[in-house]
Formats: structure tokens, sequence, C-alpha cells
């Protein structure tokens, strides 16, 4: 059940509004002026405030103002029986999820009051999901080739350079590139990933700068590309090396005067992007091959980063399989299971084609299959080499 805090000193408005919502099932508590409001949130969790602008005491902005300081922030709706655009501008420049004048429209305060919740709750679970992608964004390893890319981040993220990232397939190129937006300056920006080799080669320009409404067949309503879904922010372009060269003229062009033009369109967009990119491609190679536009090549790779394969960082295979073993069980609800010395050993000495993303594979198939601590023998029966 959401909580509801109603601030208002006319008694009669109090009531008013907590018997509307109290039939909608919103739990309601009152303040009778700011003071005693703010002195409500600092003691007690609300999802909502319905706050009047002027009181004694303390006004509704200055109420609003100081709530934004807490921890846990609760939506703010704004009343007044004096409302000015003015008003309503300032209140939402303070944070405020709308204004609503005296005596309240009761079909549009309940409509504002459900917006408001759902983007509490919408906040609320970004929150949770973004603690959840930090802890699967932890990059392990303590190798000197795996520190080498750890320091290389550090340096170059909070920069707005451009970043080549190589490596084979399943190596970590795309946490890498999240690594890169979570420690910039970008961080609370949009992060956007395109995987260049999943889309069909006639689909792709579409897909990165967007079409207008007609531009071809399909295109029965306008759409927006994913370098305008990232401006501010960071766009990924994995496995780049797929793309066309078509594209990566217009790629190029975009690079070089932050601008892109929807397909069907001649109106210059104005986009403010860093771009990162990721290939396990020799791009070298597809340059002399006629593949790859070696002006582009030299606008990505400002900064390259190489990302190694799992046979090269064996020391960090034991870290590895912890983490995997630890989110396992999470994922599964059980309890996490050990690993014998011997078994560790004998994963070590595996080629690893599919690297780390093959390595979590197999631990998850010794977790279903294994004994309660994996042993040496499981690895030969379920490892699969």
């Amino acid at each position: 059940m959401s909580k509801i805090l109603i601030i208002d000193d006319e008694k009669v408005i109090r009531a008013t509004l907590k018997e509307i919502l109290e039939y909608e099932n919103y739990k309601i508590s009152e303040a009778q002026d700011g003071e005693e409001g703010l002195k409500m949130l600092q003691e007690e969790d609300f999802d909502l405030v319905l706050c009047d602008i002027k009181m004694p005491k303390m006004d509704g902005l200055e109420v609003l103002e100081q709530a934004s300081q807490l921890d846990k922030q609760p939506q703010f709706i704004m009343i007044s029986a004096h409302g000015s655009i003015e008003t309503a501008v300032e209140a939402t420049k303070k944070g405020a999820f709308d204004f609503v004048p005296k005596p309240p429209d009761l079909n549009r305060l309940l409509l504002t009051v459900r917006n408001a919740l759902d983007k509490k709750n919408l906040v609320s679970e970004t929150k949770v999901l973004k603690k959840k992608l930090s802890k699967k964004l932890d990059m392990v390893g303590e190798s000197p080739a795996i520190l080498h890319v750890k320091d290389t981040i550090e340096k170059v993220a909070p920069t707005d350079a451009r970043v080549l990232i190589t490596g084979p397939n399943g190596t970590g190129k795309e946490l890498v590139a999240h690594w890169l937006h979570k420690k910039s300056n970008r961080s609370n920006e949009p992060f956007i990933a395109v995987n260049c080799a999943a889309i069909p080669a006639e689909l792709i320009e579409s897909e990165l700068f967007g079409h207008e409404k007609g531009s071809f067949t399909s295109a029965v309503k306008q759409r927006v590309g994913k370098f305008e879904q990232a401006n501010s922010g960071t766009l990924f372009l994995d496995e780049i090396g797929d793309m066309s060269l078509s594209a990566q003229s217009k790629v190029l062009r975009a690079l070089q005067e932050h601008k892109i033009t929807r397909v069907g369109g001649d109106k210059d967009i104005k986009v403010d992007v860093r771009v990162l990119a990721a290939t396990n491609k020799d791009l070298k190679k597809e340059i002399e091959e006629g593949n790859f536009r070696e002006d582009l090549y030299h606008r990505l790779s400002v900064i390259l980063i190489q990302v190694p394969a799992l046979k090269d960082r064996s020391e960090d295979i034991p870290l590895l399989v912890e983490k995997f073993l630890d989110d396992i069980a999470k994922e599964y609800g059980t309890a996490k299971k050990d690993i014998s010395k011997e078994a560790i050993k004998e994963l070590q000495k595996f080629p690893w084609t599919g690297n780390i993303r093959e390595l979590r594979n197999v631990v998850e198939r010794l977790v279903i299959l294994g004994e309660k601590t994996i042993s040496l023998e499981d690895i030969k029966k379920y490892a699969d080499y």
C-alpha cells in the first residue's frame, strides 16, 4: 500500500484529500504545516507528498528543497490556491512531479497521484537493477593482462576519447565498454549497445540513425535511432567489423560533425555521443581487403584496448569460478557448491576457445550435474573436453 503525506494548513483541505485518497486504498498521514511535515519526512518513509505551497512557518517549496536531501526521496505534488505558471515552473525546477491548483479537480488529482507513484516505483526498480547490474559487471581477475586492462579503463574512462576494444569472442569486450561508461562523466546518461552483426545490412542505417515515416515500405511511423537515444551518453557499437560500408560512411560523418540525418530525412540532428566500438576481427586486414574504411578505423581507435583470451590469463580461473559458483547459487536459490583444488587445476589446463562465456557455461553444468563438492571426476565427466 502506497504511503502519502498531506501537508496543508487548511484542515478542510486535508480532510477532503484524505477521504478521497483513502477511498483509493492509499495510506494517508497529515501534517498541518511545513515544519511538522518535514519532521515526519525525516522520521518516516513516504512514497508521495501532497504539499501546499503557501503555509506559515515553512512554505512548501522549502519543504520540497530540504526533502530532496533525504536518502529516500518521495515524489512531490505541489498544491496552491494562488497558482501561476511561474509558481509551477519554480516547483518543477526544484524537483516537484507536478503542480495542482486548488480546489483540485478529482480526476486530474487521482491521475497525477497514480503517475507520480508509477514514477516512484520506476525509480526504485531502476536503482535495484543498477545495483544488481553493478554486481554482475565485476571485472574479475588479478593477472597482469587483466590488470593492464583495468588500468587503461581508469585512465581513459573520465575522458571523451573514443575506444576500440578488440579480442576473441567471449572475452568480455562489452563488459569493458560498460566499465568505461560507468566510470565516465556520462555514467548517469544512457548506455546504448548495438550488435552490428545481428542487424541485417539493409536495416543497420535505420537502426543507428532512425528514419522518417514513409522513407521505405515498412516505415509506418517515425523512428529515433540509437545515436539519438544515446545523446549525452555512450553508444557501444559491438562487432563493428560487420558493419556495411554505407553505414560506415555515415558513422564517420557523425563522428566528424557530431550530427546525423535520419533515413528519408533532410534535417541535420546534433548529437553529443561518446562512441565505443568492439570487434573480434583484424580491422587492419579488413581495410586491406576493402571491407572496412581506414579513416573510420583511425577515428574509432584513439585508444585501443586488447582484451586477453582466457588461456592467456589462466591464473584468473580460480577467481572466475568462485564468482560463477556464487552467482549461480543466487540465481537458482540454492546453497553455493564448493570445488576441489584438483578440479580447478584441471580447468586451468583447458584451451577455452569460448573464453569466459564458455567457462561460465561449464561451471553451471558442473553445478547442476556435479556432486556437492565439484571434483576432478566431475570435471572429466561433464566439462566436455
